[in-house]
């Protein structure tokens, strides 16, 4: 017997085949170079991908899987090697010693490595615990800003402020980068928008209404300042944070980053594989500009 429910699933698997093949086509199917050794470094937003798909011997604590963005961008550019370092909840910190079982992610640079993604920065600023206290505070104040007002106390704007402290990190990142691999094309990626303009969705995403046009600035000043960083190095920035209408208050067929209960397979608060598929294109449109 056909279940009433296949129609409608059906039609909203064409929706999502239609949406994943729009992304797909924008895609260059090859750079304009042909790179040698291509090294991924970042965090969780370069090595999580669908979370069933991890990558042969790597650590377990770094999920890293082999369809995240450098993996799309290595099919991509097609070098003649591939190595990802990048490992989650990793911080600008854990590019010279080593996180748990993964060892420095500078360790993979080499001389003659001549491209570089990296997407780092997050962690730094607090990603997971400033989530968590939002989430949290909303509870108590659905349609104000509480999370604002935690971290605006006493005049100070906290969250700015680890922001502009983490410059000066994410600059030395870059200089070892550039000290380590000379020839390297660098690439480095904003973080995907995560809440919507305004309003939000409480409770599917518990953050207070108020809280959503605080969070949105505290966001685009990260990618604003991660950009700045990558100018003033001569690397290029792949900036997915301003593209509407793919935030984690979509419906699951439109949006690139999950909710704290995801839709997708991937991690909360994390690019599904639409998102991570949407970042490898801005890498491989970068690579069609003049090299740095």
């Amino acid at each position: 017997m056909i279940s009433r429910r296949r129609p409608a699933a059906l039609a909203v698997l064409s929706v999502l085949l239609a949406a994943t093949s729009s992304i797909l086509a924008a895609t260059p199917a090859s750079a304009t170079t042909t790179y040698h050794r291509y090294v991924a470094l970042g965090d969780s937003y370069a090595s999580v991908g669908t979370l069933i798909f991890p990558q042969p011997g790597s650590p377990l604590e770094c999920a890293r899987d082999a369809d995240n963005y450098p993996s799309d961008v290595a099919a991509t550019v097609k070098p003649a090697t591939f190595v990802d370092a990048s490992c989650g909840g990793a911080v600008t910190g854990d590019m010279t010693t080593p996180q748990g079982s993964n060892p420095p992610q500078f360790n993979a640079l080499t001389a003659d490595t001549d491209l570089v993604t990296l997407s780092i920065g997050g962690n730094d600023a607090g990603f997971g615990e400033i989530i968590t206290t939002c989430a949290q505070l909303s509870f108590g104040d659905p349609f104000g800003a509480p999370c604002q007002a935690h971290y605006t106390a006493g005049g100070t704007d906290e969250l700015a402020a680890r922001i502009t402290a983490l410059a000066p990190k994410i600059a030395a990142v870059l200089t070892g980068i550039k000290q380590r691999s000379p020839k390297a094309k660098i690439v480095v990626t904003g973080y995907l928008r995560i809440l919507p303009p305004s309003g939000g969705c409480f409770p599917y995403v518990p953050i207070s209404v108020g809280d959503v046009l605080y969070l949105n600035k505290v966001q685009h000043g990260l990618n604003a300042m991660i950009g700045t960083q990558a100018a003033n190095k001569g690397a290029s920035f792949a900036n997915p944070g301003d593209v509407l209408g793919h935030d984690v208050c979509q419906w699951p067929w439109d949006k690139w980053v999950e909710g704290l209960i995801p839709t997708s397979l991937s991690a909360p608060v994390h690019p599904n594989a639409t998102g991570q598929h949407y970042v490898a294109s801005l890498v491989a449109k970068s690579l069609t500009t003049s090299t740095s």
